[in-house]
């Protein structure tokens, strides 16, 4: 009886001893620290590889799930001068400033990096067991605002060298608006760096499908142990 019973406390002292996320429950043998180093690599090629197809020529402007509109007032005038061929100067600005965001994608796939490897993943298991995108939910939800705030300067800088500003300023004139550059000037900029980082979790979502879907895509071991 006593070897029972110090057997049993053993036990019990190794149970309290083991880390929680090794207590876990497990998903076909698969620990909480695999399924969140699983999601960790998963995010950062699915980030790599979407700013990466961002950032070619056309990347924004050539696809039209991920092209940006003009904001607002703009983008109201915009189509109202279309109807009449008369939008070219905004037709100009538009242009301008997709091509502006993908010159933002290196900067962009630099904070894709950072934010997958400093986030805590602490529901990994119930994240792998999720649906074709919830990696990728996670990952907007924990970094989004911190992204859009560390992205706004370079997507501004981009957007004055590409042109764009210059561009509104002569567009808003043709159509006696002049008076509203500045305020429209902070629209755009919120309203491009908001859709740039929309473009990109589009396609790190899309990313994610393929390596959940796709054997070839798990391109490690830890992914084929995860997503296998």
């Amino acid at each position: 009886m006593k070897n029972q019973f110090d057997r049993r406390a053993f036990i019990a002292g190794l149970i309290v001893a083991t880390p929680a996320f090794a207590q876990r429950p497990l998903l076909d043998g698969l620990t909480q620290g695999d399924a969140s180093r699983g999601i960790k690599e998963a995010l950062s090629l699915a980030s790599m590889n979407a700013t990466n197809r961002l950032a070619q020529p056309n990347g924004f402007w050539g696809n039209p799930r991920v092209r940006i509109p003009l904001p607002g007032v703009l983008g109201q005038t915009q189509r109202t001068l279309s109807r009449m061929r008369m939008s070219g100067p905004l037709d100009q600005l538009q242009e301008n400033l997709n091509h502006a965001a993908e010159s933002v994608m290196p900067q962009a796939a630099s904070l894709f990096t950072n934010a997958v490897r400093t986030i805590t993943i602490a529901d990994a298991i119930d994240i792998v067991r999720g649906g074709d995108t919830s990696a990728t939910s996670y990952l907007r939800g924990r970094t989004e605002t911190r992204l859009t705030t560390l992205l706004r300067p370079p997507m501004t800088r981009a957007l004055t060298d590409s042109g764009a500003f210059a561009l509104m300023r002569t567009a808003l004139r043709e159509v006696g608006m002049s008076s509203m550059t500045s305020d429209l000037r902070t629209e755009v900029i919120n309203f491009s760096t908001a859709k740039a980082l929309d473009g990109c979790f589009y396609f790190i979502a899309e990313e994610e499908r393929a390596i959940r879907r796709d054997p070839w895509r798990r391109t490690s071991d830890i992914l084929r142990r995860v997503f296998g």
